[in-house]
């Protein structure tokens, strides 16, 4: 007992002078509208203003960096007018037509993205992210950002499935692991630290910290306590909280950056867009996520975690240390987290309640291929990718979310498994 208290005292001591030496000296709303001004061939358009106000007296204004990123933060969701001044474009810059320099858009929560295409001839349009239609193009784009979307939703859905196969825990702290592992990058990063050495120390000391040493101070001894089901559940939900709000104070609320990459051109491919950061991203995530599933198949310890998930009694009574691999799950399983929490946040931004808005898709995912199963988190995370970016094209970006649940119940009517789950009497 006085063990497990000095460790849960370190844990929290730890977490609090991180956030003490590092929060931020203003807080920001957590709402925000963005952008990024950038001409035809992807080169940033520094200096432009844009105003964003609303019919209630909000007027705030914002100028674009040298990498084309403007961000204005908003009070509250609603409906804003967003202007664009055209007297500060750069000579030979201009927007399609004067019209089209102001517009009305909706936020609901969260941060908005608006696009002002600009170009020199004057023949480039203007707008949101909102759905209503698009051409090959667009679906082309879609079927990029869904893919790219998928593989980083795969990164956390594996390790919450792996998890829930060897212990049956539910765990909705998951999407904390991401955000520790986003802000533990933004420590390093803000020390001086460039994000490309960063990035994998803070994925090493999330797996460390939040993921073993998690399942030493609190699981394990909740495991020997015969601790139910449901009312471990309970205590995930509890901590999630802890941890967001416990980020939150110390962290405040504005979105945050990493130093390098925050903004880049996007690369032409065909008629599809894509930032470099974003590519080189994807593909050490399909790296990460290939050797996940050889080590399941073909390491000592990978299978003996297949041999747990599938009985665990019967794993011990075989002569595997099921403590042993559970550790090693959720030290995994922390690590992978910790590193799509990096990849959102360098991809969009860093925010204090990022995992908790990617943790309802990242149990759609594993819902939908097949509790349990590492390539059924790798298939339900691709579809549900696919299905959240190209509903936009009917839909409002901000109900990209409620679509993919939708699919989740309407594929589990017909087949309850999931798509690569097995079937399983009961009685």
């Amino acid at each position: 007992m006085r063990q497990r208290l000095a460790g849960l005292s370190l844990l929290a001591a730890l977490l609090v002078a991180l956030g003490m030496l590092f929060a931020p000296t203003a807080q920001a709303a957590d709402n925000g509208i963005t952008g990024t001004l950038k001409t035809p061939d992807g080169k940033p358009v520094a200096g432009v203003v844009v105003t964003v106000t609303s019919t209630d007296g909000f007027n705030q204004q914002a100028t674009s960096g040298a990498d084309g990123v403007f961000l204005v933060a908003i009070p509250k969701g609603g409906t804003y007018t967003v202007t664009l001044d055209e007297k500060t474009l750069p000579a030979g810059v201009t927007l399609a037509s004067a019209a089209e320099a102001s517009r009305q858009i909706n936020v609901l929560s969260g941060t908005k993205r608006i696009l002002f295409n600009l170009g020199a001839d004057g023949q480039t349009d203007a707008g949101t992210e909102d759905g209503g239609g698009g051409g090959a193009g667009q679906i082309a784009q879609l079927v990029v950002d869904g893919l790219l979307l998928g593989i980083m939703i795969a990164l956390g859905a594996v390790g919450l499935n792996l998890i829930f196969g060897t212990t049956g825990l539910t765990n909705f702290s998951h999407g904390e692991l991401l955000t520790l592992g986003a802000f533990t990058a933004i420590v390093i990063n803000e020390l001086g630290v460039n994000i490309v050495f960063a990035a994998p120390i803070a994925v090493v000391i999330s797996a460390f910290l939040w993921g073993w040493g998690q399942n030493r101070i609190l699981w394990r001894p909740l495991r020997r306590r015969r601790t139910g089901l449901i009312p471990a559940m309970v205590v995930t939900i509890g901590l999630a909280i802890t941890l967001r709000y416990t980020i939150l104070l110390f962290f405040k609320g504005g979105p945050r950056t990493y130093e390098q990459f925050a903004g880049q051109a996007g690369i032409e491919i065909g008629p599809v867009s894509v930032t470099p950061k974003a590519l080189i991203l994807a593909g050490i995530s399909i790296v990460l996520l290939g050797a996940t599933v050889l080590w399941l198949q073909r390491s000592r310890i990978g299978k003996a975690t297949r041999a747990v998930s599938d009985n665990p009694a019967l794993a011990s009574a075989t002569g595997i240390d099921v403590e042993r691999v559970i550790s090693v799950v959720w030290t995994l399983g922390a690590g992978l987290a910790a590193f799509a929490g990096i990849y959102l946040g360098m991809t969009q931004n860093v925010q204090w309640n990022m995992g908790q808005r990617l943790l309802l898709i990242m149990f759609a995912a594993v819902t939908l291929g097949g509790l349990g199963t590492v390539y059924g988190a790798l298939v339900g995370s691709i579809v549900v990718g696919l299905f959240i970016q190209l509903s936009t094209l009917v839909i409002p970006t901000e109900m990209k979310t409620v679509g993919a649940l939708f699919l989740m119940i309407v594929i589990l009517l017909v087949r309850p498994q999931g798509i690569l789950g097995r079937r399983e009497r009961v009685g």
